[in-house]
């Protein structure tokens, strides 16, 4: 029996746990974590990897899409559809928060909508469209139709998460986790993938890896058929994990209220004023990862001269991330939430002014400069890390703070404003990447022909400067924010005695 316990003791003491008390247990947590590895595949192959597709695959970046430059029309794409998608996450969520099966009302998503997620990314990377407006239109269409199926298992996903556990202290551990899964999924998909095309590419190159412009359509077609393939491997891997996740967790704590309606339920959004904060901070901070996504690829690319650098760019990033991720318990102990969250971006905004000037003019190739640069990427993943988690665990307790205030929990709903501010940041940084790339006058058929160092500062800029203001600005709704781990306790106290009296009068 001894040694059962100790075996049991490490899953238990990490999740913050106990053995068979109706709770959470940690093969739950586990199966949790797993599905957010799967789901980062695919999200991060679209996020990050679609544009890349479509301005250097598919050459549209070289192309006119009606009477704008193809560069341009994806960018407006991105910005537009991912908008869009974010609109819907409050729709979704108030569709979650009227489910009614048997599994729960979170569940079931995780089961139904793994296959049409798997089939709609591979059809974004389809190897038989071209740089042509009807290519264009049609993946258009087809990425809309993406981010609507992903954004039905995004949404219950994360607010499967309060329906586990009320404690705001293990939900803590279990998002703390979970993030730190997500980050590997989406790690793996970024550090590898730009390999691989650089890899498969290498032949159209000279012995400086710059692309012989002979070459050029040769290059362009194995970079389509390299993103397809690996968008059908993504895919594979990950659907088991979906169904994994959704059969090895359990729904605990829901409203046994009656299903409201969506106008109903955006009331409730605007009642609680408390997580409307977190939502205007995560729009304020939108682009402080801009250096994190498709602009990166295009710097790393066509600046430095090889797009495998940008996973290096990626890999700095990641130690700052994860021990930020595992660090996060004892910060929110010592700290709490809000002033975690408010300290981890004045230094991220600090780094990221000092990177501007010392980047600035070229700095960026000088080597003596390389050292300080790299020591910077690995302190922004600490506002990464952390952002990533806090965000979360936050909205779970103001799911707490709502029903004390209201009766209702409107796990759905609440947790649609998390999926709203990814969406609006994946968009913001899809957009400022793509722009700074067609401002820069990078041309994917001849690109280092074209690149000036003008165009390379600009892409400096926009890339490192965005990000700093953004860190200073996410700041600020934050330091009206009240709902504390000691209120957040009050709530769960006082909502636990309300169902206690309710049943002791109904039982009379």
């Amino acid at each position: 029996m001894e040694n059962q316990s100790v075996k049991k003791g490490f899953w238990h003491k990490l999740f913050g746990t106990t053995p068979n008390d109706g709770n959470m247990q940690p093969r739950e947590a586990i199966a949790y974590s797993i599905t957010g590895i799967g789901q980062n595949f695919i999200c991060t192959i679209i996020g990050s990897y679609l544009t890349i597709f479509m301005t250097d695959a598919l050459l549209m970046a070289d192309a006119k899409i009606g009477k704008t430059t193809g560069a341009t029309a994806v960018a407006l794409l991105m910005l537009f559809t991912r908008i869009y998608d974010a609109l819907n996450d409050p729709i979704m969520g108030s569709i979650v928060d009227r489910t009614r099966t048997k599994w729960g009302k979170c569940r079931p998503y995780l089961k139904w909508m793994a296959i049409p997620i798997g089939l709609v990314t591979i059809a974004c990377f389809l190897p038989v469209y071209n740089s042509t407006a009807k290519s264009f239109i049609i993946i258009s269409v087809i990425y809309v139709i993406w981010s609507m199926v992903y954004t039905v298992a995004d949404v219950p996903y994360w607010g499967l998460s309060t329906a586990m556990t009320n404690n705001t202290t293990i939900r803590g551990n279990l998002l703390t986790v979970a993030r730190l899964c997500c980050t590997i999924g989406a790690g793996a998909v970024t550090v590898f993938v730009p390999v691989i095309t650089s890899a498969v590419t290498a032949k159209y190159k000279d012995a400086d890896g710059v692309l012989i412009a002979a070459n050029s359509a040769a290059n362009a077609n194995t970079l389509k058929w390299t993103y397809f393939i690996c968008a059908v491997v993504l895919v594979i891997v990950s659907l088991p994990m979906f169904f994994y996740g959704f059969k090895n967790t359990k729904e605990r704590y829901t409203s046994d209220t009656t299903p409201p309606s969506l106008g109903h339920n955006l009331g409730l959004l605007f009642k609680n004023d408390q997580l409307l904060l977190i939502l205007i901070s995560g729009i304020l901070g939108a682009a402080r990862t801009v250096y994190m996504y498709t602009g990166s690829l295009y710097f790393a690319k066509y600046v430095l001269g090889n797009e495998a650098i940008y996973s290096i760019l990626t890999i700095l990033v990641v130690p700052g991330g994860a021990i930020a991720t595992v660090l996060i318990p004892w910060f929110t102990k010592h700290l709490g939430k809000k002033n975690t969250y408010i300290y981890v971006h004045v230094l991220g905004a600090v780094v990221m002014f000092a990177m501007y000037f010392i980047g600035r003019n070229g700095g960026y190739n000088n080597s003596s400069n390389l050292l300080w640069l790299a020591i910077g990427f690995v302190l922004l993943g600490l506002p990464q890390g952390i952002n990533n988690v806090i965000t979360y665990a936050m909205i779970g307790d103001t799911v707490e703070y709502l029903e004390w205030k209201t009766g209702e929990r409107a796990e759905g709903i609440c947790f649609s404003m998390q999926t709203f501010i990814n969406k609006i940041s994946m968009a913001v940084g899809a957009f400022i990447g793509v722009m700074a790339y067609g401002i820069s006058g990078i041309s994917p058929s001849d690109p280092y022909n074209t690149v000036t160092p003008e165009g390379s500062e600009k892409l400096w800029a926009v890339l490192i400067l965005s990000g700093a203001i953004s860190m200073v600005a996410t700041i600020i709704p934050m330091l009206f924010y009240k709902v504390t781990e000691s209120k957040q306790r009050e709530y769960v106290k006082e909502i636990e005695e309300r169902k206690a009296a309710k049943a002791a009068k109904t039982a009379e």
